[in-house]
């Protein structure tokens, strides 16, 4: 009965960390040295890296919303 716990938990860590993956490799396209003093300090590096989780988070959570409202479909009728 639990099992499709795990399945799902797996598959929020999996689209996790995929999205974090692709919001860093979109803003290394992204000019910070436009917007910060230092582009190399670590409050910079910080910045980039707390962005990068916060949009990653943000893409993760409309992909699972979806999923879980599509999933939920067939249900519309019961």
């Amino acid at each position: 009965m639990t099992g499709g716990f795990g399945q799902d938990a797996f598959v929020h860590i999996v689209v996790n960390v995929s999205c974090i993956g692709i919001a860093w490799w979109a803003l290394q396209a992204f000019r910070f040295d436009l917007f910060v003093k230092n582009p190399k300090s670590r409050q910079a590096v910080l910045l980039k890296v707390l962005v990068t989780l916060a949009l990653g988070y943000m893409i993760a959570s409309f992909f699972l919303d979806y999923l879980y409202s599509a999933r939920m479909l067939p249900y519309i009728l019961d």
